[in-house]
C-alpha cells in the first residue's frame, strides 16, 4: 500500500483529482501557485492527513513531470489543448523506413571490439603512413656527445666526486701584511 493510502480518511478523492478540482474551482488565468491549491483543499475537504504537505509536493512533482500540469512562473495551471505535447530531452530519434514485406534482418552486431581469433595468422607489422611532416611522434632519442671533455677547472677542487648538499664556503687564506716603517 502506499504512504497517501494508509494516511488519509477513506473519503478523501485521490490528490491528482483533488488538485484538478482546485485548479478548476481557482480558476485563475496564470495558474495556482502551491500554497492558494493547498488552501483550496483544505476548505473543501476539511480534515486533511498530517503530512498533507509532503504528499501535495510529490503528487504536484509528478503530474508537472508527467505533462497532466504545466508549471509556470511559480504557478501550476492545466496544460493548453492546443499546445504540442511535451517532448523529451535530447534530438528525437530518427523516423525508421518500413521494411518490404519478406526481408530478413539479420541480428546486430554486438558491442564493442570484436575478440581475438585465435587461429588467425599473425599480422606482419606494416609501414605506417607519416603525419605529413616527416619527423618521428614523440620526443626525439638523446644523443650522446663526443665532443672533447670540458677543460679542468682552474680552482683548486679535489678530485674525489662531491658530496651532498652545498658545499663549505671556502675562505681565502690571511696572509701576513708586514708594514715598515
Amino acid at each position: 500500500m502506499a504512504t497517501e493510502e494508509v494516511n488519509k480518511p477513506p473519503s478523501l478523492p485521490p490528490y491528482p483529482e483533488m488538485i484538478m478540482k482546485a485548479l478548476d474551482g481557482l480558476n485563475e488565468p496564470n495558474g495556482s501557485n502551491k500554497s492558494a491549491i493547498s488552501r483550496y483543499i483544505e476548505s473543501t475537504y476539511g480534515e486533511l492527513p498530517e503530512g498533507h504537505t509532503t504528499l501535495l509536493n510529490h503528487h504536484l512533482n509528478k503530474m508537472k513531470d508527467s505533462g497532466e500540469l504545466v508549471f509556470l512562473k511559480n504557478n501550476y495551471m492545466k496544460p493548453d489543448a492546443s499546445a504540442p505535447p511535451k517532448r523529451g530531452r535530447g534530438r528525437p530519434p530518427k523516423a525508421k523506413e518500413p521494411l518490404p514485406p519478406g526481408t530478413v534482418l539479420s541480428p546486430p552486431r554486438p558491442r564493442g571490439r570484436p575478440p581475438k581469433d585465435p587461429n588467425a595468422p599473425p599480422k606482419s607489422p606494416k609501414a605506417k603512413p607519416s603525419g605529413g611532416s616527416g619527423r618521428p611522434r614523440g620526443r626525439p632519442k638523446k644523443i650522446p656527445r663526443t665532443a672533447a671533455p670540458p677543460p679542468p677547472s682552474t680552482l683548486s677542487a679535489p678530485s674525489t666526486p662531491r658530496g651532498r648538499g652545498r658545499p663549505p664556503k671556502v675562505k681565502p687564506q690571511l696572509t701576513e701584511v708586514s708594514v715598515e716603517i
